[in-house]
């Protein structure tokens, strides 16, 4: 679904993304690991078309992305940014409705509203759905734009930092939802995402980013190893499985 050939990326002199080569089939969640400047959400940016001119290749379900009309490529791909946009007045119900923009060419019809209700009762946001954006919450804004991901149904969802604002809860709920929802539409799922753990629980496949390199990719126990975590965030760490449920301790700082 997704092929991503040899990106690279710049910002001025410094190069963010480096040679960069991924592929995400469909049905399949592929979490994006690495500390803050790694180049994870300028990779999800690139892939979208938000970043300005890159080098390399992005096909998207066979098809160059760049040269998606704006209209096609948000059929495709859902985005999830990590500061919400729209207007924040609007209700839950109608921010949600915004992701099916990109399907119809005049007001929401019924079976917008059918997918609109149905991202909001997967996301658990029935009791807010009548209430304005911005007397929420950071973590419940969240929701709300996943939801409108969610209902925007594109093949492709590029997620960044989907759980970053959510309590534990929240956070087990948004990426279970995550992983249904690739397993149902057979989707593929790009997530940035800074919980190791909870990448190695909900993702089939992490891929550990580094100054803009991959570092480390494939299965959560051959990406989170001690020496990976360390080489990558500078810290020491204990990781480990109990009754099938990764877990990653981070013991201290490296000296």
């Amino acid at each position: 679904m997704l092929h991503i050939d040899a990106l690279h990326y710049r910002h001025g002199e410094r190069e963010i993304l480096d040679g960069i080569r991924l592929d995400v089939a469909a049905g399949e969640v592929v979490a994006l690991l690495g500390p803050n400047g790694a180049g994870k959400s300028t990779l999800l940016r690139c892939v979208n078309q938000l970043a300005g001119r890159y080098r390399g290749r992005i096909l998207v379900d066979g098809r160059d992305a760049a040269a998606l009309a704006p209209r096609e490529l948000a059929r495709t791909v859902s985005w999830v940014p990590q500061q919400a946009g729209g207007s924040m007045a609007l209700r839950v119900l109608d921010m949600v409705l915004l992701g099916r923009a990109p399907h119809r060419r005049r007001g929401s019809g019924e079976r917008d509203l059918a997918i609109a209700l149905e991202a909001i009762s997967r996301l658990h946001l029935e009791e807010l759905a009548l209430r304005p954006v911005d007397r929420l919450s950071g973590g419940e804004r969240q929701r709300v734009m996943l939801a409108r991901a969610m209902a925007q149904e594109g093949r492709l969802m590029l997620l960044d930092e989907p759980t970053s604002d959510l309590d534990l809860r929240h956070q087990v709920e948004a990426m279970q939802a995550v992983r249904e929802i690739a397993r149902a539409r057979d989707a593929a799922m790009l997530v940035a995402i800074h919980d190791l753990a909870l990448a190695a629980r909900f993702a089939d496949r992490l891929v550990m980013l580094a100054g803009g390199r991959i570092h480390a990719a494939g299965p959560w126990r051959e990406v989170l190893t001690p020496a990976n975590i360390l080489a990558v965030y500078g810290v020491h760490a204990r990781v480990g499985c109990d009754d099938g449920i990764p877990y990653v301790i981070p013991t201290g700082a490296a000296a």
